[in-house]
């Protein structure tokens, strides 16, 4: 495209487009061959541009009305937490936006949303875009996701914005009879801001899923006093540890050999380590694994409580 206006880095719409001599045939034309990318319904940027959260913030507020509120996945992308899929922030990202009740909902191609109870204290202005606050992105999240999903996502947005599960329990009143608020009341409890990656996060929720006792997160086994070794998941008085492996950091021969060297001296030690991988969370898997901790538990627990 000739006009600078395309190639400043910023996003555009199609009556802007149209004003420089560009009608939606040719953006089409554009976008099949590579020149442009389509963020939204209506909204572009030059394909050579890097998609920072500027750039897309921008481009959301082409798309928006006064009225809508960013909420759900994409709220939780504005606070940096990312629960898409990979395939959907290939190009066209989802726009998940909602008006407050008694104002007309949008009806905007590519907006996918209604009217929501919303109150002012529920969303704030970033960067001209109004989007749900962290708490409310959470426990929104609690309802609609994936139990697993939204489990990983409300740990992170509470990692990185300070909140605790008690913060989101305050709100849970207002949902109730709402789709997803049984899900939401079983899942808040669980939020716990010291979970590092969403591997750990479903690990908890499985293990709450199954009816086991939450284990401690990041505990550190200390030799001669000092701290040593960290395991993701303890169950420190039985000496159970659940750990799990990513491909990040745990599949070059020094990680491996450094976990075998680190295994070897905590089951010397009495430990009991479970280890997970991303193959773990199968169904015939997570049996396999579920039942292994059921039974381990029962033999270090002298309680009688059934597990």
């Amino acid at each position: 495209m000739s006009d600078t206006r395309f190639l400043d880095g910023l996003p555009f719409t199609t009556a802007v487009a149209a004003e420089h001599g560009h009608d939606r045939k040719a953006l089409t034309r554009f976008v099949e061959s590579g020149a442009l990318l389509r963020l939204f319904t209506g909204v572009y940027v030059d394909a050579h541009v890097d998609l920072t959260e500027e750039v897309r913030l921008n481009a959301v507020r082409l798309a928006l009305s006064e009225d809508m509120v960013l909420c759900d996945r994409t709220a939780a992308w504005v606070w940096g937490v990312d629960a898409f899929g990979f395939a959907e922030l290939d190009g066209e990202m989802p726009l998940e936006c909602y008006t407050p009740r008694h104002r007309r909902a949008t009806g905007r191609d590519g907006c996918d949303g209604g009217s929501r109870d919303l109150r002012p204290e529920d969303w704030c202005t970033v960067r001209g875009v109004r989007v749900t606050t962290p708490v409310r992105t959470a426990v929104d999240l609690a309802c609609n996701l994936w139990a697993r999903e939204a489990l990983a996502a409300m740990d992170a947005l509470a990692r990185g914005h300070g909140f605790t599960a008690y913060d989101l329990a305050r709100l849970l009143p207002r949902y109730f009879r709402r789709r997803g608020v049984v899900q939401a009341r079983r899942l808040v409890p669980l939020v716990d801001p010291r979970a590092e990656s969403a591997a750990e996060s479903w690990t908890r929720e499985v293990i709450d899923l199954n009816g086991l006792p939450m284990p401690e997160l990041q505990h550190w086994v200390l030799v001669d006093g000092e701290p040593r070794y960290r395991l993701d998941h303890a169950y420190v008085r039985a000496k159970i540890g659940v750990e799990y492996d990513g491909q990040e950091f745990h599949t070059s021969p020094a990680d491996r050999q450094r976990d075998a060297d680190r295994r070897a001296w905590l089951r010397a030690s009495g430990w009991y380590v479970i280890v997970l991988t991303k193959d773990s969370f199968r169904p015939d898997a997570i049996d396999r694994w579920v039942r292994e901790l059921r039974e381990v538990l029962k033999e270090r627990t002298r309680s009688h409580k059934r597990f």
